[in-house]
């Protein structure tokens, strides 16, 4: 019964931000619903009792992904430029497309046998951090760097633009 309840209110969590990411016209306010719903996300993996991806999805997604995201946006120009028309006129025929592949998805899950009881989680983090830490510390670095050089270059770029 709660676990219902839970899952009710991530799905709805994830559902109703992405709508708004996808359909407001101010890019910033997109932004920041789509870190509740990515946030929505990490709260689901946690519900499956997978601790590493929980962990990973609000570190990376809601955090890392978002802030590079959100300096894109404040770097792109100033707060009257970010309101832009989010749907063109093509809207009517996407949402006949989704709603035919949505219909196919259910029809293919009903098909499906009945799950079994899930199974008792035995968390990872130890040994995933312990790989990330010990032994693929290198590429770990190597990926932020590459973050970092991004971030850098888009500042650079942008201020030779605007001198």
């Amino acid at each position: 019964m709660i676990e219902a309840a839970v899952f009710a209110i991530l799905a709805v969590m994830i559902l109703v931000p992405a709508v708004l990411a996808v359909s407001l016209k101010n890019i910033f306010h997109c932004a920041l619903w789509l870190v509740v719903s990515l946030t929505g996300v990490g709260g689901m993996f946690a519900m499956l009792g997978s601790d590493f991806l929980f962990v990973a999805q609000i570190l990376v997604y809601a955090g890392g992904i978002t802030v590079l995201l959100l300096f894109v946006v404040l770097l792109s120009g100033s707060p009257k430029d970010w309101i832009i028309k989010q749907v063109n006129g093509q809207w009517a025929w996407s949402l006949i497309l989704a709603g035919i592949f949505v219909s196919l998805l259910a029809t293919l899950f009903r098909q499906l046998p009945e799950p079994g009881p899930l199974a008792e989680t035995v968390p990872v983090t130890k040994a995933l951090g312990l790989i990330l830490v010990r032994d693929m510390v290198l590429p770990f670095e190597a990926v932020s760097l590459v973050l970092l050089a991004a971030l850098v270059g888009a500042i650079h770029f942008n201020k030779r633009n605007r001198v």
